[in-house]
């Protein structure tokens, strides 16, 4: 085990399979793609990665299939310096899969077959109970089962470690759950979601923290693509700007804005420097196409 581990990420890794088009297929449609590309993804496996290349020290939990796709995602975690002890091959379930159907104009069809993932149980946790110890802060997503994502809360928050929920996608959550988080870092579109409030500015951002406060939440960013992030906390509420740039595939800017949100905090800053670190990471990442590959490392943002 890296007993310089900070970070746990428990969570999905997919393959995405991305074919470009002119125009959508009607059904029954066949059409000739221009162009193929095969992505490593899933939101566990991006904010992980986010978070070991900007500097931290991070575990993954994860299930994967054992096929080609599974041993490809191994070998691409420990190749990013993940501790891989707690991913498992299921010699059961395929490897997650994404088929990404992209048109000339950047609209896209997504479609999941979650395969592994939505195996990733209780059972897996506790046999790797010694990552939670490890850790500092917890980083949770919702492409695995509601119950497993629970299950890790709970006992991370019993051992004070910080727990940190991205949302996404947005699914209905229970008190419980919310009380076993720290932190969360929904977007707009999930906020509304989750709280009925459409963000318009300061005042609607705060009154959606505030749902979240009273469920017991300590910490609520709101993320707000070129806009930055709301940040409430118990000693500070406001809006932090982010950095502009020429956008091109914003894909991975909330993978890489919770990973470097991660990273930021187990090096010991505070919230306001964190979402700060986290903005500047999440525009650099939008400049570049791809999930992964668009990414940034710490020297990027340094430099």
């Amino acid at each position: 085990m890296d007993q310089d581990q900070k970070i746990l990420v428990v969570g999905s890794a997919n393959t995405d399979m991305v074919i470009g088009v002119d125009k959508f297929p009607l059904p029954g449609q066949t059409l000739l793609g221009n162009n193929f590309l095969l992505n490593a993804g899933g939101k566990g496996a991006n904010q992980a990665v986010a978070a070991a290349r900007l500097g931290g020290h991070v575990a993954i939990i994860a299930r994967l299939g054992n096929d080609l796709f599974g041993n490809q995602t191994i070998e691409n975690f420990k190749k990013e310096g993940l501790n891989v002890d707690g991913v498992v091959l299921d010699n059961k379930l395929p490897s997650g899969v994404a088929q990404i159907v992209v048109d000339k104009s950047g609209e896209n069809t997504i479609v999941v077959a979650g395969g592994a993932n939505l195996a990733l149980n209780t059972k897996q946790i506790n046999k790797n109970a010694d990552l939670i110890n490890a850790s500092e802060v917890v980083l949770l997503q919702l492409e695995i089962p509601l119950g497993s994502v629970l299950y890790v809360a709970k006992k991370a928050t019993s051992l004070g470690k910080k727990v940190i929920l991205n949302p996404a996608p947005a699914r209905k959550l229970s008190n419980e759950l919310y009380a076993n988080i720290y932190a969360i870092t929904p977007n707009e579109t999930e906020t509304r979601y989750l709280t009925g409030i459409k963000i318009t500015g300061e005042e609607s951002a705060q009154h959606a923290a505030d749902f979240f406060h009273n469920k017991g939440v300590r910490v609520v960013i709101i993320t707000l693509g070129a806009a930055g992030a709301f940040l409430s906390t118990p000693d500070f509420s406001g809006t932090l700007a982010t950095t502009e740039v020429e956008a091109v595939d914003s894909t991975a800017a909330g993978d890489t804005f919770n990973g470097a949100l991660a990273s930021a905090l187990s090096k010991g800053m505070g919230w306001v420097d964190a979402v700060s670190f986290a903005n500047k990471a999440a525009a650099l990442s939008v400049t570049k196409h791809g999930a992964q590959a668009s990414i940034p490392f710490l020297k990027d943002i340094q430099g």
